[in-house]
């Protein structure tokens, strides 16, 4: 096993892909490296000598600069580095557009749903209007397990706590989200739970779903029964009968949309998981399905690895916007645009949001990009799209699965148990962490930094396990039964 790593030619520091002891001799292609101090695995160590000011380049890019002189072998990290990222930039279309060569789909076992649309589980759903009624839309989850049988797969509630005392663009982002998930095609049914007193009325929840299918949506207003609960249970009970009516068929996976998401990254993320990701969303994409990319503050300092790759000047101009729109909403808020990093993602070796961004947007792989996705809003053009959402791990989970994504891949470094409503993913980047957590853990790709799988064969390893996934094979937050979501809230429209 390769003690380190040098991503690209350009680069000017090395990856340690184990913890490396002062004092040990590497040799790096061809250039003899004596490591000065211990660099924890996952962290930066210099190549060459790097003069105060000059750029460290990760990736084949800036990551930051040099705060002071640091000599080869030296530890590269937060205490002798510093961000070059400030404000809004002006980007510039320069395309380089390189589409996928087509390959014929396979297919997965999925539920064909009356409006075309394939979802991978067939599911009822409890989605409370207000957080007035979390608790009854909880009770009522619990009370009617019984339902879970035959072709249904399981019965959920998701509380938040919004829906009243709302006004604006704020109450329109709630609205609009919920009715979003409303229309999941991993949900066989849907019960609307909403109180009667409330900002985010019936009226308006159904002028926001749109056209819907009364048998597999409907409407509760607790204020208006003597009963709540006997009263929700008899719809669930419709709901179900309606739902259970589903079976599984063949779909080819160019219906595939599938999300991805880091968090709790480390030095490895964008060494192992998010480029295996990366390949599997290039194997999707070239068999006419659809990835999405999110967390637009982890895309700050990357900006060149993505713009160029808009297919058009129009999808372009929507992706700079997104860009700035968020550093916007930084800086109105008095916030820095580049204070992004967690103290987990330092002690993993990630060093600048530059550092982050290069390793978050290699989940991207090189497929072209074909649209930008507002927040709330559904992703319609098959292919690798950007949706507009925020870093926090639940809340952009949450948006890739009401941007229609039927499964998340969510990678990590670090572990986190929460799944999304949609079935979640979890792929270690290193193999210690993959071997600590078998219970959040569902795919290893620390055998990349092991030698033991090139990115490429652990691409395709992973596209496998999508496909069971998607036949209903669960995953291991699945078999915990954790399924939350969270909305971004700020008043602003995104």
């Amino acid at each position: 096993m390769p003690q380190c790593i040098r991503i690209h030619p350009a680069d000017n520091v090395a990856v340690a892909l184990c913890p490396i002891p002062a004092g040990t001799r590497l040799s790096l292609e061809g250039r003899a490296v004596q490591v000065r101090e211990d660099i924890p695995q996952g962290h930066k160590l210099a190549l060459a000598q790097i003069a105060a000011g000059e750029n460290i380049i990760k990736y084949g890019y800036p990551i930051g600069h040099a705060a002071s002189d640091i000599p080869p072998g030296a530890w590269v990290h937060t205490h002798n580095v510093r961000t070059n990222l400030s404000g809004e930039v002006e980007y510039t279309y320069a395309p380089d557009v390189r589409p996928l060569s087509p390959v014929p789909p396979e297919t997965f076992q999925g539920y064909r749903r009356a409006d075309g649309r394939a979802g991978v589980r067939n599911e009822l759903w409890i989605i409370p209007t207000v957080g007035c009624v979390n608790d009854c839309a909880k009770a009522l989850a619990a009370e009617n397990q019984s339902l879970v049988s035959g072709s249904i797969d399981g019965l959920y509630a998701f509380p938040h706590p919004f829906g009243c005392s709302q006004t604006g663009a704020d109450h329109a982002q709630t609205r609009r989200l919920l009715a979003a998930l409303a229309r999941h095609p991993n949900a066989g049914g849907v019960l609307v739970l909403s109180l009667g007193c409330e900002n985010l009325t019936h009226e308006q929840f159904a002028e926001e779903l749109g056209p819907y299918d009364p048998a597999r949506v409907k409407f509760l207003t607790c204020q208006d029964v003597e009963d709540e609960m006997e009263t929700g249970g008899a719809l669930l009970a419709e709901l179900a009968a309606h739902a259970g009516q589903a079976r599984r068929e063949a779909v080819p996976v160019c219906e595939l949309v599938v999300g991805m998401k880091c968090g709790g990254s480390d030095g490895l993320s964008g060494i192992t998981a998010n480029p295996a990701v990366g390949r599997f969303s290039d194997m999707l994409c070239a068999r006419g399905g659809s990835t999405i990319l999110t967390e637009v503050p982890e895309m700050f300092g990357a900006e060149g690895m993505l713009l160029g790759r808009c297919q058009s000047r129009a999808v372009f101009d929507k992706a700079a916007s997104m860009l700035n729109g968020f550093k916007e909403y930084f800086l109105a808020h008095g916030e820095t645009v580049y204070e992004n990093p967690s103290p987990g993602n330092k002690q993993g070796g990630i060093t600048t949001l530059e550092d982050k961004s290069c390793g978050c947007v290699q989940k991207g792989g090189s497929a072209p990009i074909v649209d930008v996705v507002g927040y709330g809003e559904q992703v319609h053009a098959r292919g690798l799209n950007l949706l507009n959402g925020p870093g926090n791990d639940l809340v952009s989970a949450t948006a890739l699965t009401a941007a229609g994504a039927q499964l998340v891949l969510f990678t990590t470094g670090r572990g986190t148990p929460f799944g999304a409503p949609a079935p979640t993913l979890k792929i270690a980047t290193n193999t210690p962490l993959a071997e600590k957590k078998k219970g959040w853990i569902d795919f290893n790709a620390g055998t990349i930094a092991d030698g033991s799988q090139s990115i490429g064969e652990a691409g395709a390893a992973l596209y496998a396990l999508v496909l069971d996934v998607a036949s209903g094979k669960q995953t291991r937050t699945e078999q915990k039964g954790y399924r939350e979501i969270s909305i971004f809230k700020d008043g602003v429209v995104l």
